[in-house]
């Protein structure tokens, strides 16, 4: 490898993991954003939140990925030609793609990478990822108790504190309404102070009361009449009640049916099966509705066999039709009836082979934008690159700052794109190519445009340039430009002392 391009991968490689790394941590901060509702309050391990991002981070590099390689790509040509080094470059005789070469290689494979990255690593960590976020939605939150509110963290049960010492947890005026007995009855604890607190395994309530008075009312099958009630005094009083969904428990719940969870491989197969089912089941929804109810007597419509065949003549259609004619408004008010009841039942017969292939045709339409997801991702990646490194070379501004304003909006303008076409996929509007493609369609003639741009050293962005060809057109098609508007750019022009 030439030293020239020993250079230039050094140059790339820094800011690609810098840049990286840097993408990944505000997609996770919103992710963090998205769920902080359900992990808050929970009293989760440090090892369930630290495995849950590791996975949601594997999810996230598809969208990372392509924007750190077109921020990497503009800051590592900026910088070069910031300090000279792509004019010393050029100046050896070395074009620009000849200087790219060994960056086109190093993203060339990241690229392919990125194929077996989303194919493997994406549908396991998001099928971790559901799990566990699914098992947190399943727990409860811990038993904090406010300063004079119920707590009704516990099923069939409310307990309120009236104040509580933050070093030793000791509770003062608490009151306690017990439902939980089967046979109705209600018990109502009220004492002094006491200690209310989870087991370490989250699987028992202990409860320690001091100083306080127990009333429970005795119901049997004639409540309404005759109840009883029993009190009794404490000076302390324990006790040990079951508690369940206060601890983080593993389930077994299986996510691998959705789209996002499945390879190349487990895609194909589902989409040959879901095509079969909704192909089979609109047959058994449409083709015996259109037979049987709507077109019955039309042959011209749907051919019947023989034996169902009527009088070619038309003879009795045309019978039906006089004899309906003749009918009095009310008589005919009442045959419109029985038309619409049977049409409704006929709908009715249907609905449920419809909704099967309804969910059936949204299943086949997810499963073919996360196959075309997974195609798409490398050429976005090289697309990417080949818009960075061209506007890099152009703008010949290194840093975090110009960069990241121009590859923001590059990055924007594909996410909109990406997702118009995935929502026009997903409701089968578009063809799942069409849709997951289109970003792709758009940005890559402009990345070949600003590769040929940068190529020949075009002056995409210079503000000069482009002055200049203004002033060379007004002149040359006699376009003036108003007295007022000289003056006030003439008055803008001068020192601040003469505006004074």
């Amino acid at each position: 490898m030439k030293t020239i391009h020993k250079l230039v991968l050094k140059s790339y490689l820094g800011p690609m993991f810098l840049t990286f790394f840097i993408v990944m941590f505000v997609l996770m901060m919103n992710f963090i954003w998205r769920y902080i509702d359900e992990l808050v309050g929970k009293g989760l391990d440090a090892g369930v939140i630290i495995e849950l991002m590791s996975y949601a981070m594997a999810n996230m590099i598809p969208m990372g990925l392509p924007l750190a390689m077109l921020l990497a790509a503009i800051m590592t040509l900026g910088n070069l030609g910031e300090n000279y080094e792509l004019l010393a470059m050029k100046s050896a005789g070395m074009s620009l793609p000849k200087i790219l070469k060994p960056l086109i290689i190093v993203v060339g494979i990241i690229a392919i990478g990125s194929f077996f990255v989303v194919n493997n690593l994406v549908p396991y960590a998001n099928k971790k990822m559901l799990s566990i976020l699914y098992d947190i939605r399943q727990q409860k939150q811990v038993i904090e108790f406010q300063d004079g509110l119920f707590f009704n963290g516990i099923e069939d049960m409310s307990i309120r504190v009236g104040k509580q010492d933050p070093k030793t947890h000791l509770l003062r005026d608490v009151l306690i309404y017990d439902n939980r007995n089967i046979n109705g009855n209600m018990t109502t604890t009220v004492a002094d102070s006491g200690y209310i607190r989870l087991s370490d395994d989250k699987k028992y309530l202990l409860v320690t009361l001091f100083n306080g008075e127990t009333y429970e009312q005795t119901r049997n099958y004639q409540w309404y009449s005759k109840s009883a009630l029993r009190h009794h005094i404490f000076e302390k009083q324990d006790g040990v009640i079951p508690m369940e969904g206060f601890g983080f428990e593993r389930s077994d719940a299986n996510f691998s049916n959705q789209s996002t969870t499945k390879n190349i491989a487990q895609l194909d197969r589902a989409i040959d099966s879901l095509e079969l089912t909704v192909n089979s089941a609109t047959t058994r929804s449409y083709e015996p509705l259109l037979r049987e109810q709507i077109f019955a007597n039309d042959n011209q419509v749907l051919p019947l066999p023989d034996s169902a065949r009527i009088d070619k003549s038309g003879f009795r259609d045309a019978l039906i039709a006089d004899s309906i004619a003749r009918l009095g408004l009310r008589d005919r008010d009442k045959v419109w009836g029985i038309a619409r009841a049977n049409a409704k039942n006929s709908r009715g017969l249907f609905s449920f082979d419809e909704s099967t292939a309804k969910e059936a045709l949204n299943q086949l339409y997810r499963s073919k934008i996360e196959w075309h997801r997974k195609i798409s991702l490398p050429i976005s990646i090289m697309i990417f690159f080949l818009i960075g490194a061209p506007l890099g070379a152009i703008i010949r501004k290194g840093g975090l700052g110009t960069p990241i304003v121009i590859s923001v909006i590059f990055f924007v303008i594909y996410y909109i794109i990406s997702i118009s076409g995935e929502k026009a996929a997903r409701e089968g509007n578009w063809e799942a190519f069409y849709g997951m493609w289109l970003s792709s369609f758009i940005l890559a003639p402009i990345a070949v445009y600003l590769t040929y741009k940068a190529t020949n050293d075009s002056v995409l962005l210079d503000v000069d340039w482009y002055t200049g060809r203004i002033k060379y057109y007004k002149e040359k098609w006699g376009i003036h430009t108003p007295k007022w508007m000289s003056a006030l750019a003439g008055r803008f022009k001068r020192k601040p002392e003469e505006n004074k």
